[in-house]
């Protein structure tokens, strides 16, 4: 089969390569339908994650058709149409029970593209299937689904519930990538007083408006001004950070009031300063973490419901074959006006 295979950093190519198998009773085999690619396969080809070995496919978001199970997957039938996770769970060892799936001790967590060969290729196997996929309604299109396979727990969780955003908030996103839209959009779920999107691309802060940003503003200029100005000099209640740079977590820094939260979700490849001489006194809270996927079932429920709009993320199509052209056009936002782009198969 072909797939996207990772060669080393700046190293990529759709190459030939053996089909996936079976490997231990808990797998499923799919046959990829529908995949994307996320800011986090660019940050591998950066260099900025070494546990990725050359040889690796990359990819960890897709939806697909089940082909074949290990013996010991009970909840999945050859046919199945299900959306696989970015996160794998064991579901037995002491994180998987206190669902932290992301931290999981079996095995699981943040394997795919990662520390196993991922879903950018025509088949893919999935490890712990029971508990790492979910089957999706008929109203819900492969498109749609494969938002939830980790741009949208993500924000939603890392992002949003960890800031804690409550209902009255000035919550502020520092890049307004995919991550970025996708934290506006369920921020905007908890009903804050303002959102305000920081970003480079014009592009990005346009489409930031779409998803519901009450004040869209240029990086280059200066946030810090216009949140105090929105804020009556406090600062914003909580600030998100969905890019993964030293410069962007350090402004994320002099945004929040005191007392405030800064939920870092992006990806970070370089060590950046903590401005403790400053933030000692003020209070406070940042956390970090890694997506652990609990809020997949109800994302899906409001997403079939019709509670999510999650259409304008898709800027680009592209065949399945196409995936050495997605990734120029995806790396590129400034230039292509790229937010998520899709390869289907077929």
């Amino acid at each position: 089969m072909k797939a996207l295979v990772y060669g080393g950093p700046g190293q990529r190519s759709w190459t030939e390569v053996p089909d996936p198998t079976i490997s231990d009773p808990r797998d499923a085999i799919i046959e990829v339908d529908t995949v994307t690619i996320c800011g986090t396969d660019l940050h591998i080809l950066a260099g900025d994650v070494p546990a990725v070995e050359p040889g690796r496919i990359l990819g960890h978001e897709a939806v697909g058709t089940v082909v074949d199970t290990g013996t010991g997957v009970t909840g999945l039938n050859r046919g199945d149409r299900v959306l696989a996770s970015c996160v794998s769970a064991c579901g037995v060892c002491r994180y998987c029970r206190a669902g932290s799936y992301g931290q999981c001790l079996g095995g699981g967590g943040w394997i795919l593209g990662h520390r196993v060969d991922g879903v950018q290729a025509r088949y893919a196997r999935l490890p712990f299937a029971d508990l790492s996929t979910y089957r999706l309604p008929a109203n819900v299109t492969d498109e749609a689904a494969v938002m939830l396979a980790d741009i949208l727990p993500t924000s939603y969780e890392v992002g949003v519930l960890n800031g804690k955003v409550r209902p009255g908030d000035t919550v502020v996103v520092v890049g307004v990538g995919p991550i970025g839209l996708a934290a506006i959009l369920t921020a905007k779920l908890y009903s804050p007083s303002h959102v305000i999107a920081v970003d480079k691309a014009a592009s990005r802060l346009q489409a930031a408006k779409q998803f519901g940003a009450d004040v869209a503003v240029n990086a280059d200029e200066d946030p810090r001004e216009v949140v105090q100005a929105i804020t009556g000099g406090l600062g914003a209640d909580v600030v998100i950070e969905a890019v993964g740079s030293p410069a962007s977590f350090e402004a994320c820094t002099t945004l929040v009031r005191p007392g405030g939260h800064v939920a870092n979700v992006g990806v970070h490849g370089k060590p950046a300063l903590l401005h403790l001489e400053e933030l000692w006194i003020k209070n406070i809270t940042i956390t970090t973490g890694l997506v652990d996927t609990y809020s997949t079932p109800t994302l899906l429920t409001m997403l079939a419901a019709g509670q999510l709009d999650v259409g304008h993320m898709i800027t680009h199509r592209f065949a399945l074959d196409d995936f050495m052209a997605a990734y120029d056009v995806f790396a590129k936002p400034a230039e292509t006006g790229a937010l998520k782009v899709v390869l289907s198969h077929g």
